[in-house]
């Protein structure tokens, strides 16, 4: 079963989870705010992905920073603590498969077609 990782209020998310109900798309959802993500799932994920790209540098949470705190991530290892500190930075929804593969970031109808049915 597909796990999509978000928070229930973001409009993303929303529209990734209606999609896949009605497409009869079967998924978990991991809540970001109230399970956290931690620093094991996160390094999985940048095995995948470059941290660049987790990161919701488009989002009030990343825009919310000081330029202080923007510059001070730099590495993967930056990335991730933010990205545990603050996970409405992390961009979403992320949907990965059984064995922990990102099938997709972010919600794209036509990603999710190519990605799902």
């Amino acid at each position: 079963m597909l796990t999509l990782y978000g928070i229930p209020n973001c409009n993303t998310v929303k529209k990734a989870r209606v999609w896949l109900e009605e497409n009869e798309v079967a998924y978990t959802f991991h809540d970001f705010k109230k399970k956290g993500v931690d620093a094991d799932k996160i390094g999985q994920w940048m095995e995948q992905v470059p941290w660049t790209e987790l990161i919701n540098k488009a989002g009030t949470t990343w825009k919310r920073l000081t330029e202080e705190e923007k510059l001070s991530v730099q590495t993967p290892s930056d990335a991730a603590k933010m990205m545990m500190e603050r996970t409405s930075m992390i961009k979403r929804p992320i949907i990965e498969d059984e064995q922990g593969v990102i099938r997709t970031r972010g919600f794209s109808e036509e990603v999710f077609k190519k990605a799902f049915l």
